[in-house]
């Protein structure tokens, strides 16, 4: 059980550093002369081929109780999936502005932004530790942001944007965990990729169609594609289920200090003690949402 628990957690642990490094592989390509459309619609494109690739040699275990996927199942998710879209747009658009650290600071505001949206959907007061948490993470973004101590202004479209692809990513979260739960999960990321890579299309349509680089289908498409659509869900998925949901969103938590130490590794940004401190914060808040859910089960 211990090694079982062991593996999942690396898994889970590999696929949130996936997404951590992303960010940086995106701010490469702007520097290559590449915009944010055809970043964009290159890696849903090719992530919607690689899950439909992985769907068609993917063979399940069988169980006595299959369900079979309906035209329901399919428009629910293909919906759902339009958030997938907007995230990566809205995203890719803040950090057009801001820096790395800044950006996934931003992004990350989707754990407080899940906590107002549970309350919604309960109409239940949140508890001590939510609140707490809540106010720890708003106090842990200003001195991420570094708003306070720098005398460099952080551009208002990226904070902007950065909120937008937040709260975009907390409805994925959230329709992620509720629609067609009942089907296999690489058959849900398929079906929520295409409406993802639908609501793409059709944003970047008008730019793409003028000016189009198909070059970043041979570069910087896949990487993206890898790192963003493919090794995350599938790690992930294939990881949780061997940890308790708890222990798994603290580890998920990677993601934060992976994208800024990847930044500074790769991009030579700079982050102040202050912004570690605030990043310090953040982190510390998702354990204490999640340390009673982390906690092992007595028999």
């Amino acid at each position: 059980m211990k090694n079982n628990a062991l593996k999942g957690g690396l898994l889970v642990a590999l696929g949130a550093a996936s997404y951590g490094v992303l960010t940086t592989f995106v701010k490469l390509a702007y520097e290559e002369g590449y915009t944010v459309q055809e970043v964009t619609f290159s890696q849903m494109a090719l992530g919607f081929l690689c899950l439909l690739l992985i769907n068609f040699f993917y063979k399940g275990k069988k169980s006595s109780s299959t369900v079979k996927v309906t035209s329901t199942h399919i428009l629910q998710l293909v919906t759902a999936g339009t958030t997938l879209g907007l995230t990566s747009i809205f995203y890719y658009l803040a950090v057009k502005y801001v820096s790395v650290s800044i950006g996934i600071v931003l992004l990350m505001q989707s754990v407080w932004m899940g906590v107002v949206l549970d309350v919604i959907r309960s109409k239940e007061k949140p508890s001590f530790l939510k609140i707490l948490a809540v106010i720890i993470i708003l106090s842990g973004t200003v001195l991420a942001t570094n708003i306070l101590f720098s005398d460099i202004k952080v551009s208002s479209l990226g904070i902007l944007y950065g909120l937008l692809a937040a709260l975009s990513y907390t409805i994925t979260i959230y329709t992620s965990n509720t629609v067609a739960k009942e089907l296999p999960s690489i058959t849900r990321s398929k079906w929520m990729m295409l409406g993802g890579l639908i609501i793409v299309s059709c944003i970047t349509a008008p730019a793409l169609t003028e000016n189009f680089n198909v070059a970043i289908f041979l570069k910087w498409g896949p990487i993206l594609a890898l790192f963003g659509t493919v090794l995350p869900p599938l790690l992930m998925t294939t990881g949780m289920p061997k940890i308790n949901i708890g222990l798994g969103v603290i580890i998920t938590s990677i993601e934060l200090p992976t994208a800024v130490f990847s930044a500074y590794l790769l991009l030579n940004e700079t982050v102040s003690i202050y912004q570690w401190l605030g990043i310090a914060l953040i982190l510390t808040s998702i354990v204490v949402m999640n340390l009673k859910k982390a906690a092992p089960k007595k028999f």
